[in-house]
């Protein structure tokens, strides 16, 4: 699952990135409302932790606009403003839950777990390309009925790739999404992980589903 925490208290953001990762959740850091918004219109997130005291853009207006724009992803508001009409204001702008400034970590793992399990239960689409299909609430891919199994980082660089079906993906993008690190041209540690891909995906069937660009990156698509 694969989490974005809009954040401008960087203490705070390391801090619930760092737990977060603990726990085996990708975690995408935002430091201020117009970056968190440009990558929440992405919609490669399971789940939002958005505060609402944020530069550029407050973290309400963050919520209208990506309500307004119809994203469906979760969204947990982190605020120090305590006051019920402050969280009826923040649930009635399109939160899904609310939580306040100071917290305990667990609290926060609850509710996450909880708006995770929400989603799980309204049936989160399926991604699917031929007769590949991956399931992201139960982190499950099939080839052709066949089951696969991946590491979870094999796992975010399938979904990422399948989300954006058709398109080629820089480096660089894959690296922000995925990585969660500026992309360094010295690695090639990207290349690696498509070979790991290729060979659970593609290897031993007709048709092959992840394509490499020359001098632009990979595109995942059926031709």
């Amino acid at each position: 699952m694969r989490i974005l925490v809009i954040e401008d208290e960087k203490k705070v953001a390391r801090f619930i990135k760092k737990g977060l990762e603990e726990e085996g959740y990708a975690v995408d850091l935002a430091p201020d409302g117009e970056e968190g918004l440009a990558r929440v219109l992405d919609q490669v997130h399971d789940l939002i932790i958005l505060d609402i005291a944020l530069p550029k853009i407050d973290g309400l207006q963050v919520l209208k606009k990506l309500r307004e724009r119809k994203v469906p992803t979760p969204v947990l508001l982190l605020t120090v403003r305590a006051a019920i009409e402050d969280k009826v204001l923040g649930l009635d702008s399109g939160a899904d839950d609310y939580l306040t400034k100071p917290f305990a970590f667990q609290e926060l793992l609850a509710r996450i777990r909880a708006l995770l399990r929400r989603k799980a239960e309204t049936g989160p689409p399926l991604l699917q390309v031929e007769d590949l299909v991956l399931d992201p609430a139960r982190h499950l891919v099939t080839r052709g009925g066949e089951r696969i199994d991946l590491t979870s980082k094999e796992f975010a660089l399938l979904e990422y790739l399948m989300r954006n079906a058709g398109r080629v993906l820089t480096r660089a993008m894959i690296s922000e999404h995925v990585w969660n690190y500026d992309f360094d041209t010295e690695t090639n540690v990207i290349d690696v992980y498509v070979n790991y891909l290729r060979r659970k995906i593609d290897s031993g069937r007709e048709k092959k589903l992840i394509h490499t660009v020359r001098g632009s990156g990979y595109a995942l698509k059926s031709e």
